[in-house]
């Protein structure tokens, strides 16, 4: 959303966006505008830092554009309106997705992509991995997906060691008597609820 009062009309059909215009996303925005809404050639960056390149319409994706995510793979795409005609994603190794003929890590060959790319290791010595060689995790932490979980802190930290967010308080067991009681000062949980990873 672009507020309109961020907007200088320069002359009819051209508009200019200023800083501060996407404070409400939190999304930067660079490009053309016709009438007010971002269209034409645009860059586009979400808060979380997901960059958009490309064509854009009334405001929307639209046309040929990529998606360059933070941890180095992207999305290139035909969108129409917002939504995507056909993409390829693109891991940050290089692998690409596709969706008719996907037969990396399946039940014929579940070697790694870069164990496919640059052999296998020698005999005992194991890839856990498709990251080679794997990420250190620091003692007595555990590796989330996209940082590191500290048990003793209860805060997840990204692998540059930045500040991601605190993790949720401890959970106890479900009982019985959870079914009849509205107020626990502690949420219970049940193994159906448990998400493992």
């Amino acid at each position: 959303m672009v507020r309109q009062d961020a907007l200088r009309l320069w002359c009819r059909k051209d508009w200019k966006l200023e800083a501060g215009a996407m404070e409400y996303t939190g999304s930067q925005y660079v490009g053309e505008f016709v009438d007010g809404r971002m269209e034409g050639d645009a860059e586009y960056i979400l808060p979380t830092e997901t960059k958009y390149i490309g064509e854009m319409k009334d405001g929307m994706f639209h046309g040929q554009g990529t998606l360059y995510f933070p941890n180095g793979s992207r999305f290139d795409a035909v969108w129409e309106k917002g939504l995507v005609v056909k993409g390829t994603y693109t891991f940050s190794d290089g692998l690409q997705y596709d969706p008719e003929n996907w037969h990396y890590c399946d039940s014929y060959d579940r070697r790694f992509y870069t164990e496919i790319c640059h052999g296998l290791k020698p005999a005992g010595i194991s890839q856990l991995t498709n990251m080679d060689p794997p990420r250190k995790i620091p003692p007595g932490c555990y590796d989330c997906g996209d940082g590191f979980y500290n048990p003793n802190t209860r805060i997840v930290k990204d692998y540059n060691y930045r500040f991601l967010r605190n993790a949720a308080r401890k959970l106890r067991p479900a009982t019985h008597q959870d079914h009849n009681s509205r107020n626990n000062s502690v949420p219970a949980v049940s193994e159906s609820h448990v998400m493992s990873s």
